[in-house]
């Protein structure tokens, strides 16, 4: 099994380390990668990737449970 650890930041992207496959809604691969930092906010001009306008416009608190 592949080595893949995802990571939810406060305030930020979502991280995901590790080979991975992103596929669009068709389950078409759109990108193969090590590391994805995939928009959670909404407001990415480049989605699904995040491209920093989270930034002073998006609060979250990330908890473990």
């Amino acid at each position: 099994m592949a080595n893949v650890k995802v990571q939810v930041l406060d305030n930020a992207p979502i991280i995901i380390k590790g080979d991975s496959e992103l596929l669009d809604g068709e389950g078409k691969t759109m990108e193969v990668s090590s590391e994805l930092h995939l928009c959670r906010c909404g407001l990415s001009q480049n989605k699904p990737h995040c491209d920093g306008s989270h930034q002073e416009k998006f609060k979250s608190k990330v908890r473990a449970k």
